[in-house]
C-alpha cells in the first residue's frame, strides 16, 4: 500500500520478520508429518504376496531376481543377517536354508517396523522403534531451509504481485497470482536446493542416533560432489520445480480467490459496497480486525493448499524417490545404456511412467494423506502467521505515523 494510503507501507524487513515467524511455527508443528511422508514414499514398495512367500523354496534357482531383497520385501536386515561374509546379491529366505531361524525373524521384524500402512501407523512405529524425537529429525535443516526460503518467497511474491513497479503490475487479478507465485517459487527453491537435498536424505535415514545420521548424510553428499560435481547438490531440483512451481501458482491463485470471496461476503453482510480491484481489496483487508485477518487467511490458506497439494502429488513422489535414491554401483562410468539405468536416474516422466507401470496410478499418490495433512495446516499456519505479522506491523506503523503527525502539529 502506498501513495494515497493513510498507513505507511510495510517495509521489506517487516515482511521478512513476518515470514520468519511463520516458518518457525510451521517447522515445529509440521516436521513429524514430513518425516512420515518421506519414509512412506521411499520405503520398499514391492511387497511379496502370501502365496509367493509360502512357495519360496520351490522357485527355480535359475531366476535369482526372485530372491533379491526388493522382491522379498527384506532390505537392510536381510543384508546384515544373510549376506555376512558373502558378496552375492541373492537373499534366500526359506525353510531349506541352513541359517539360524532368528535371522529370518529379524528380517521379517525389521521389514514390519519400516513398512507403514497409515500416517499414524508411521508416527507410532517411528516413535516406538527409534524414539519420539526422531519425528523431528531434520528440523534444524528444515528451519535453516525454510527461513531464508520463505523470506525470499513471500517478500518476492508481495513485490511481484502488489508493487506498482512490478513487471506484472499490468496483469489482471486472475493471471497475476499465477505468474508471481510461480516465479517467486523458482527463485526460492533454487536458492535452497542443497539444504532441501540434505533434509530429505536425513529424514529418509533410519535409526536412533542423530549425530551418526548427520555425519553419514554429509559424507554421502560429499561423495556425490566428488564423483558427480556440484550439480549433484541440486539433484531432484527439476522435480522440485515441477512440483513447487505449479503448486505455488495454484496456491496463490486459490488463496487470493478464496480470501477475496470471504472479504466480499463480510463487506456485503455489513451493507457496504465491495469493489473488486486489488487496491480496494487491500484497503478492505487492512481495516479488518485481528480475528478476521487470522480466520480468513487460515481458511483460505488451508483450502488452497490442500487442492494444490493433491494436484501436484505425482511430482512430489518422483522428487522424493529421486533424492533418496542411492546408486547400486551398476551405473558407474563407462557408458551405460538408457535401458540399464535405474528409474530414478532417468527423466522425470520416465520415472513417473515406471511408477504407473509397476504400481499403477495409486503409486503416484503414495503418501498423499500425510502430505495433505502436513501441507494444508502448514499453509494455513504459514500464511496466517505472515498476514498477522503484517497486520501487527501495520498497526505499529499507523501508531508511529499518528505520533509523528501530533508532534508536527505541536
Amino acid at each position: 500500500m502506498s501513495d494515497g494510503d493513510a498507513v505507511p507501507d510495510i517495509t521489506p524487513f517487516q515482511k521478512m520478520l513476518s515470514a520468519t515467524t511463520g516458518s518457525l511455527l510451521t517447522g515445529l508443528t509440521m516436521t513429524p508429518l514430513d518425516v512420515v511422508r518421506v519414509r512412506w514414499q521411499s520405503q520398499n514398495v514391492h511387497q511379496p504376496s502370501a502365496a509367493k512367500t509360502t512357495a519360496l523354496n520351490k522357485l527355480p534357482l535359475t531366476a535369482p531376481d526372485a530372491f533379491r531383497p526388493s522382491n522379498l520385501g527384506v532390505t537392510a536386515c536381510c543384508r546384515e543377517v544373510f549376506f555376512a561374509n558373502n558378496n552375492a546379491e541373492v537373499c534366500v529366505v526359506g525353510p531349506h536354508v541352513n541359517r539360524p531361524i532368528r535371522g529370518i525373524e529379524c528380517a521379517v521384524e525389521e521389514t514390519q517396523k519400516r513398512t507403514f500402512t497409515s500416517t499414524f501407523d508411521g508416527m507410532r512405529k517411528i516413535a516406538r522403534n527409534e524414539g519420539l524425537f526422531t519425528l523431528w529429525r531434520g528440523l534444524s535443516p528444515t528451519l535453516l531451509m525454510a527461513v531464508p526460503a520463505n523470506m525470499i518467497y513471500f517478500t518476492g511474491y508481495e513485490w511481484l504481485r502488489y508493487d506498482r513497479k512490478s513487471p506484472f503490475a499490468w496483469m489482471d487479478n486472475d493471471a497475476a497470482p499465477l505468474v508471481a507465485g510461480a516465479l517467486a517459487r523458482v527463485v526460492a527453491a533454487t536458492s535452497i536446493g542443497p539444504i532441501e537435498l540434505f533434509r530429505t536424505k536425513l529424514q529418509a535415514s533410519h535409526g536412533d542416533t542423530a549425530a551418526g545420521h548427520v555425519k553419514d548424510t554429509l559424507q554421502s553428499m560429499q561423495e556425490s560432489v566428488r564423483t558427480q560435481g556440484y550439480r549433484s547438490l541440486w539433484r531432484g531440483l527439476s522435480l522440485t520445480l515441477w512440483r513447487d512451481v505449479p503448486f505455488s501458482a495454484m496456491y496463490w491463485w486459490g488463496y487470493e480467490s478464496i480470501r477475496a470471496k470471504l472479504t466480499e461476503t463480510r463487506e456485503r453482510g455489513r451493507g457496504r459496497t465491495y469493489e473488486g480491484d486489488i487496491r480496494a481489496r487491500q484497503r478492505s483487508q487492512s481495516q479488518e480486525n485481528h480475528r478476521e485477518t487470522f480466520t480468513d487467511s487460515f481458511v483460505a490458506g488451508s483450502l488452497s493448499g490442500a487442492m494444490a497439494c493433491i494436484a501436484t502429488m505425482p511430482f512430489d513422489v518422483g522428487k522424493t524417490r529421486t533424492q533418496v535414491y542411492q546408486s547400486t554401483g551398476k551405473n558407474v562410468a563407462g557408458g551405460v545404456s538408457k535401458t540399464a539405468m535405474a528409474p530414478e536416474e532417468q527423466t522425470m516422466f520416465g520415472l513417473l511412467r515406471h511408477i504407473v507401470k509397476t504400481e499403477g496410478v495409486p503409486g503416484l499418490f503414495r503418501g498423499w494423506m500425510p502430505r495433505v495433512m502436513k501441507v494444508a495446516p502448514a499453509c494455513a499456519i504459514m500464511i496466517s502467521s505472515f498476514e498477522m505479522g503484517k497486520k501487527l506491523f501495520r498497526d505499529v506503523n499507523e501508531r508511529a505515523l499518528k505520533k509523528q503527525q501530533e508532534q508536527d502539529m505541536d
